[in-house]
């Protein structure tokens, strides 16, 4: 298979954004990258072939949405967005929660995720040693059905934004709770490091 030249970015895109299987719904202003060539999309490619087709460095902002749960590996598209991220950038996923039936009814889904899946590219991590690619997770949010978040449920799941202290009710809550006050959707804020 012939080699993907790099994309040539231009330079009055401030800031730079790259939108990877942006499908139909791609975000303005941004490069919208999908492996069908469908209205919108400007660069066609598969993800799961590396290296995509642009340049190290490039971008301020990546947004994967409803994406990372259908590649091959995570492990190995994390690696090549952090290297086309520019250092600081910032990655945005949103991906189902695997209580959720949205996450198994897709049979393109290869991967069901729980809120500390990205934990894994952290510094600090004990099982960083998957990848090279390194990122700070800043923000970490998840949605609960309608009635848990009418409840409260989805305020104290969500309470560690505010402070670290209040991990252990989304730990509590993922490991014993979440098959019944069932999650919906995560988003993911991760700031590479380079």
């Amino acid at each position: 298979m012939a080699k993907t030249p790099p994309v040539q970015i231009k330079s009055n895109l401030k800031p730079k954004t790259l939108d990877l299987g942006c499908g139909l719904f791609k975000l303005p202003g941004s490069i919208g990258v999908d492996i069908v060539p469908l209205e919108g999309v400007d660069v066609v490619h598969d993800l799961n072939q590396f290296p995509y087709p642009f340049q190290s460095n490039v971008f301020d902002y990546i947004r994967l949405f409803h994406v990372i749960e259908h590649v091959n590996s995570i492990v190995k598209t994390m690696a090549e967005v952090h290297r086309i991220i520019k250092s600081d950038g910032l990655v945005e996923i949103v991906t189902p929660h695997y209580s959720d039936t949205s996450s198994w009814q897709d049979p393109s889904h290869q991967w069901h995720l729980n809120s500390r899946s990205f934990e894994h590219f952290e510094t600090t991590s004990e099982t960083n040693y998957y990848s090279n690619a390194r990122f700070k997770i800043e923000f970490s949010e998840i949605k609960l059905l309608k009635l848990y978040k009418l409840l409260g449920f989805e305020f104290l799941v969500n309470l560690q934004n505010f402070s670290s202290h209040y991990r252990f009710f989304r730990k509590f809550w993922e490991q014993y709770l979440c098959t019944v006050v069932r999650g919906k959707v995560m988003t993911f804020k991760l700031r590479a490091i380079k």
